[in-house]
């Protein structure tokens, strides 16, 4: 008996842990090491993505603008819109819920290059001011409203400078910073913030073993993680890039399913930034919303023409005047859609102001559930990741905002949208809701405590709910 007893302790091969852990995970373990075995492919791949992403970009704005009557079908700057804006970006914050940040990893542009670039670049040691943890968020909200003065969504030369724009700057920064590393992904990317927080809800994720780390043999050639990831310390998905590179690295590092509130539920206090959490709020949650509605929004028709009448009274036409190049506002007199400098200004304050009034009062809600819970394992920081899954559904539906603008454009009528925009909506509350719920009771307050910093937390999805049910069944 002692001796079978000592052998029932002993561990199981590799094979046979992989077959008590599941299929799931054994399929997951084998796509994974996979991933790492055929890196030269997956390169194809990145350059292949390469090519056709400035493909889209770059062709149509040396193009005509499509005349009236056009169609996706046979007109290609139209059939790149659709395709780029329509499909593209839509499913691309999808696949950060579904599949972590295998964007970035395997198919994302700029990390190519800028990687690329990199090993031939200046190899200068990255700066202290550029690993602000702000930047992110900065990028983000910039992109973001400079994108709708200039329509970067319906014109092919204003998508051409932003998103161009963002290459050269990922070029430029690989080109002196780092070797071998994505020095612009980690600290500068308008988009890494919120791909990091999407990517925290993602069922799937690179495990680290930290035992079997520390007790494996170090092999002969580094892993050379570019995303600049700690990985013998990487704890979730936020980060990682997903590229497949570490895979069976000391035999510690698998591609492993998880629960979808994992990564937020272990997280740690001191782990939780302020940008991350300003990006959240204030990012996805506050100014994107406006972003995204503020085309539909009555309440923006009543400010600009309120605005236009007090000029108008007072002999003051300076900024009704429409003759601002097309690089700093819209300007494409010949479709007949021209913003004047008033409108720029409107459309700066609609979205600024009243996407710091949503995030606002989600940190109001947020600040004073964790206030009540008087609790260091949850501040206002770590209780706002509840609010993640909201997030992707907020973003999600906000772009798709655009496909389906596309698609009724071309006489596609889809009826059941308005079902699926409220079980989206519904799922992302949901969520949102159990990952607040689960954080409170993680802490030890009195229950009276408890309950009473959960009531108040539901605010949060409760006005972000409400603001979509205003744009989709009000305006």
């Amino acid at each position: 008996m002692p001796a079978h007893s000592s052998t029932l302790k002993r561990p199981l091969p590799a094979a046979a842990a992989t077959q008590r852990r599941g299929p799931i995970a054994g399929l997951l373990q084998a796509c994974g090491r996979g991933m790492q075995k055929h890196g030269a492919t997956i390169r194809v791949i990145q350059w292949a993505v390469v090519v056709f992403y400035f493909g889209l970009v770059i062709t149509p704005a040396f193009l005509p603008l499509p005349p009236e009557g056009s169609s996706i079908l046979d007109n290609l700057t139209l059939f790149a819109q659709f395709l780029f804006w329509g499909i593209w970006w839509p499913f691309v914050m999808v696949s950060m819920l579904f599949m972590g940040r295998l964007w970035c990893g395997v198919f994302c542009p700029e990390g190519t290059l800028t990687e690329w670039v990199s090993w031939r670049g200046l190899n200068l040691p990255i700066p202290r001011w550029l690993k602000w943890g702000g930047w992110p968020f900065v990028a983000f909200v910039c992109t973001t409203v400079f994108g709708q003065l200039v329509s970067v969504y319906e014109y092919p030369k204003a998508a051409l400078l932003v998103l161009g724009g963002s290459s050269v700057a990922a070029v430029a920064v690989g080109l002196l910073y780092g070797k071998g590393k994505r020095v612009w992904c980690r600290h500068l990317c308008p988009a890494s913030g919120v791909f990091s927080l999407l990517a925290k809800v993602a069922p799937v994720h690179f495990r680290v073993d930290r035992a079997a780390w520390d007790t494996a043999a170090a092999p002969a050639q580094p892993v050379n993680c570019a995303p600049l990831v700690d990985i013998r310390r990487m704890t979730g998905a936020s980060d990682c890039h997903a590229c497949g590179r570490c895979a069976g690295h000391r035999e510690a590092v698998q591609l492993s399913p998880r629960r979808p509130d994992a990564e937020i539920l272990a997280s740690k206090a001191e782990q939780i930034h302020t940008g991350e959490a300003m990006t959240l709020l204030f990012g996805v949650l506050g100014i994107a919303t406006a972003a995204f509605q503020w085309t539909v929004s009555p309440w923006f028709v009543a400010l600009k023409t309120a605005a236009a009448n007090w000029l108008i009274d007072h002999d003051s036409f300076l900024l009704l005047q429409d003759n601002a190049p097309w690089w700093l506002l819209t300007h494409y007199p010949e479709v007949g859609d021209v913003f004047t400098w008033l409108d720029g200004l409107c459309i700066l304050a609609y979205i600024l102001g009243g996407g710091c009034a949503i995030a606002l009062a989600l940190l109001g809600v947020v600040a004073l559930a964790s206030r009540i819970v008087a609790s260091p394992q949850l501040p206002w920081r770590r209780l706002a990741l509840g609010l993640v899954p909201l997030a992707g559904a907020n973003v999600f539906l906000g772009l798709s905002m655009l496909t389906l603008s596309q698609l009724k454009g071309e006489r596609v009528i889809l009826p059941w949208v308005p079902d699926a925009r409220i079980a989206i909506l519904a799922l992302g509350i949901g969520f949102a809701l159990w990952l607040g719920l689960r954080l409170v009771l993680q802490t030890t307050p009195a229950w009276g405590r408890r309950v009473a910093a959960f009531s108040i937390y539901t605010l949060a999805p409760a006005l972000i709910g409400a603001v979509w049910y205003v744009v989709f069944f009000v305006w």
